[in-house]
């Protein structure tokens, strides 16, 4: 009967193991970027490469970057609640095209439409690494000092935007 505790008693550690791993949410990966400031870039505008985009750009404003590509099938599942909010005008929404082509960029946002005030070109991935990007979609939303406050993993719903987005982006704006 001893000899059957030890491996019962594994047994039971990788079921509790298991149960918290299930129930823990992959979208909600604790980021070392949250309250620290964003960082710095000067990238190409995808859509005119004369022109650039960098963050300061954007200080005095609460903003949402969203890292995104022609070749990411989930951009796409979530490109319908981004020009949806985008069309709210609740804040200025800047792209990270990742790891793409510009042409293919272009291309993308002109059949599906853009919810971008304007969006980077990362080309070769560089500031999608500086951010912690994992994969693409990834979304940040940074306040009017430029520090990250919000990162979210994954496709961007109407839900996530108004339960989770929204009353950040509120209290933000009163700050």
């Amino acid at each position: 009967m001893k000899r059957f505790l030890l491996p019962l008693g594994v047994f039971v550690a990788l079921l509790v193991f298991l149960g918290i791993g299930l129930n823990l949410n992959p979208r909600e990966i604790p980021s070392p970027f949250i309250n620290k400031a964003a960082p710095q870039f000067k990238l190409t505008q995808l859509a005119d490469p004369a022109a650039t985009i960098a963050p300061p750009d954007m200080a005095g404003k609460v903003w949402l970057l969203n890292v995104w590509a022609s070749w990411c099938e989930a951009c796409r599942d979530e490109h319908a609640a981004l020009l949806a909010f985008s069309r709210q005008n609740v804040l200025p929404i800047i792209g990270l095209n990742y790891k793409d082509q510009r042409s293919d960029g272009n291309m993308w946002l002109q059949r599906f439409g853009n919810p971008y005030q304007v969006s980077g070109f990362d080309e070769d991935g560089r500031v999608g690494i500086d951010y912690g990007v994992y994969g693409v979609p990834e979304t940040f939303l940074i306040d009017k000092k430029g520090m990250i406050r919000f990162k979210f993993i994954g496709v961007l719903t109407p839900e996530i935007i108004e339960q989770k987005l929204m009353p950040l982006i509120k209290e933000l704006n009163r700050a």
